[in-house]
């Protein structure tokens, strides 16, 4: 069980009317507000490629990324411009941004070969998927079961991010009631997958699928230790099934260089913070364009 910092916590008791107080929030809190729409005029820039992502390489973006390799590395003509959307410096409340994602949030894509725009990070994997007709099964019972694994994480998910990675690693205070909660919600949903995974290769079965994109950066990440801190608090080594898995989607090529796309922070040489063709991965990291006087 966490114990709170403080043994003495102050009750709260909200107002008849809710008002927003932009000094509440915690660590992203100069990037929450509660209106839509965009702060600021800035038109997106267009690459050459059909398919213009603008993104950041957290979980949600790194699905996408990971979908776009996986289809090149399988022979599509699924080429790509890939834009680096700084949410801590607001880029996506920029008016072009909004046109295409009116909810200001990452992933996005723009098609240029149809003009459709697609957001919501699951969304955009099953569009890419029909357009290429790949890593989703025709057959109806095996695309139902991709699906059921997809849906999951898109509504399972937030509870991870926002609610146990909120309250347990980014919230201002840390207060037992919420970090118990989410932590709670975090182990049920890792045993959700591993017992799914205790008889199937991937999540749908056999074959590895727009599911398994979508997934692995999440809970996959999880069980490595690489977001939140967090792995002895919630006992991931425990998962053996979900490690099993995350080992297997860790090692495809593809996922490995998808994660490198739009990423600002880490090691130099992971960074691809753009991406506009293959050859970007040799000549474009971090490490190899940083700035003589960047700090970042």
């Amino acid at each position: 069980m966490y114990t709170s910092r403080s043994s003495a916590v102050t009750e709260y008791t909200p107002p008849k009317v809710w008002t927003w107080d932009a000094e509440n929030g915690g660590q992203f809190a100069n990037i929450n507000r509660p209106i839509a729409g965009p702060t600021h005029d800035k038109t997106l820039p267009v690459g050459k490629h059909p398919l213009q992502l603008h993104s950041l390489a957290t979980p949600n973006g790194v699905k996408v990324t990971v979908m776009l390799e996986e289809l090149l590395a399988a022979g599509h003509d699924a080429e790509y411009d890939a834009w680096l959307i700084n949410i801590q410096d607001g880029d996506q409340f920029g008016s072009g941004f909004v046109d295409i994602n009116p909810n200001s949030k990452i992933p996005a894509l723009l098609d240029q070969s149809n003009g459709v725009r697609v957001f919501e990070s699951g969304n955009i994997l099953l569009y890419l998927a029909e357009k290429f007709g790949a890593f989703l099964p025709t057959d109806i019972k095996a695309r139902t079961e991709t699906l059921n694994w997809l849906f999951w994480l898109q509504g399972s998910a937030p509870y991870l991010g926002g609610g146990f990675g909120h309250f347990y690693a980014y919230a201002p205070e840390k207060f037992e009631y919420p970090i118990n909660r989410f932590a709670m919600e975090a182990k049920r949903q890792l045993d959700v997958l591993d017992r799914n995974l205790s008889d199937r290769r991937f999540l749908a079965g056999d074959d590895y699928t727009i599911a398994d994109m979508a997934t692995a950066p999440w809970y996959g990440t999880l069980v490595k230790g690489l977001i939140y801190d967090a792995g002895e608090f919630l006992d991931v080594s425990s998962y053996k099934h979900v490690n099993r898995w995350t080992d297997e989607v860790f090692e495809r090529p593809a996922f490995k260089r998808g994660k490198m796309v739009n990423r600002a922070w880490g090691d130099d040489n992971e960074q691809l913070r753009e991406r506009h063709a293959a050859s970007d991965f040799e000549t474009q990291t971090w490490d190899k364009i940083k700035p003589a006087d960047s700090e970042t």
